[in-house]
């Protein structure tokens, strides 16, 4: 990317230099400060008081080993990080992630994301980020909560209900939050909101689990609604077939809307008819099998090696929700060849910036994740609530407050982007959205 202004292509060389082989985040700092040329332009006062030069660096990074003991009674050693990036207007909040694919660079991306995605739900959260190269993957229960004690054992010096609350990511689903959570708790011999994404019996909030998915489907809808469209009557293609995936499946179905295709890493299943949602619930959730299991029982439907194909077939909306830079510039291309008309954001940063260069070139409706997959960490937020006040919110009023949640956050991002002369660009417009927030009360705390 090329800056017209100084001082940020100055501090973009600085980030490449001070973060050296962590391309991912200097790819989400790039975005950012591209974004914001137009806002120091008017607001100088960002630079001259430290605020963006602070804002790109972490408060805090924690690293750390967790040695574990397998079934075989062999110890084995995985790392573990935290990164508590920005705490301007809330505590410390976001995922933990645990895949072999993890390091800190991976955590950093995620965690000055998380910055500008928290501030944009409007609730009161900073931005942090944790995880191990640790895979779930294979491991006995046993086994997962070995390493989970061993990792909360360490991690629990670093956080609380306000100074960090960490919640699930890739890899860290129900049963792994329930064994950090049973660590923390016999540690500090507290009951508190530490880790969001709990099981119900013990604090979590009811339509947490399908609130990215949900989340996805309402930014998506508000996005649709705006431009005189609608999820009815079309064609949705959704990468992935984990929580963000299962969940944007059941609500764009709801919305009218006929799902497709599905993924896992090894490969895609295509369905003429429609996702049996069911079926790929059983498979992922319950029996923890690989999605080409799905033609077994379905036998009218395709399964084709290597996720990346995905993005071939034929639809009218795509949903990526698998991982980071699933969606690269042929791919895009292919999207755009076969009538697609919009892409939303469930993963974090699936799409790279080339492929987002074809989407906005062709015109196509981008939602990009830091708006578009918040409503995980929105309702994690209502969680917290939830929790400090010692009481339970039914499903549909979680549900609600998301709905609004989400709607509002496609509005700001909107209004934003037409406010610094860049209509209809909700990437600029979500990360202006989200920056102001953080750099004002950046600027009324002082030097911190």
């Amino acid at each position: 990317m090329n800056f017209k202004n100084v001082y940020l292509a100055d501090l973009m060389e600085k980030v490449k230099k001070r973060n050296p082989g962590e391309p991912e985040f200097h790819q989400a700092v790039e975005e950012v400060l591209e974004s914001l040329e137009p806002v120091i332009e008017k607001h100088p006062e960002y630079i001259e008081k430290g605020v963006i030069d602070s804002i790109v660096e972490p408060e805090r990074i924690i690293k750390f080993r967790v040695p574990w003991v397998d079934d075989n009674g062999k110890v084995q050693v995985n790392r573990g990080f935290r990164i508590q990036f920005n705490s301007a207007i809330g505590p410390y909040k976001g995922g933990l992630r645990f895949h072999p694919s993890v390091y800190e660079g991976i955590i950093k991306f995620l965690g000055f994301e998380q910055i500008f995605k928290n501030s944009l739900t409007g609730l009161p959260i900073g931005g942090g980020k944790g995880g191990s190269d640790f895979d779930p993957k294979g491991k006995s229960d046993m086994e997962v909560m070995r390493f989970c004690q061993s990792f909360m054992t360490e991690l629990s010096k670093h956080i609380g209900a306000d100074t960090d609350v960490p919640a699930g990511d890739i890899g860290v689903g129900g049963r792994e939050i329930g064994y950090l959570f049973g660590q923390y708790k016999r540690l500090r011999n507290e009951y508190t909101g530490v880790l969001t994404g709990k099981g119900i019996p013990f604090g979590g909030s009811l339509a947490r689990t399908e609130a990215t998915g949900f989340g996805l489907c309402y930014f998506t809808d508000a996005m649709l609604k705006d431009n005189g469209s609608s999820f009815a009557g079309k064609t949705v293609v959704i990468s992935g077939s984990g929580n963000v995936a299962i969940y944007a499946n059941q609500k764009a179905t709801e919305l009218g809307a006929k799902v497709v295709a599905m993924s896992d890493s090894n490969g895609y299943i295509y369905d003429k008819n429609g996702v049996d949602l069911a079926c790929v619930k059983q498979l992922k959730e319950v029996e923890r099998k690989r999605i080409k299991e799905y033609v077994v029982t379905h036998p009218e439907a395709e399964y084709h090696e290597g996720c990346s194909g995905i993005w071939g077939v034929k639809c009218d909306i795509a949903l990526p929700c698998a991982t980071q830079n699933e969606i690269d510039e042929a791919s895009a291309e292919k999207l755009v060849k076969n009538g697609c008309k919009v892409v939303a954001e469930g993963a974090n940063m699936p799409s790279t910036p080339e492929a987002i260069h074809v989407f906005q070139k062709n015109g196509l409706l981008f939602a990009p994740a830091k708006a578009a997959n918040a409503g995980g960490v929105a309702t994690s937020a209502l969680e917290m609530s939830q929790n400090s006040m010692r009481l339970s919110w039914s499903f549909e009023e979680v549900d609600a407050k998301l709905h609004d949640i989400m709607v509002n956050i496609y509005h700001n991002a909107a209004a934003a982007a037409e406010e610094y002369g860049m209509k209809g660009n909700l990437v600029a417009g979500a990360n202006i959205a989200g920056f102001l927030k953080v750099a004002n009360a950046m600027l009324a705390q002082g030097v911190v």
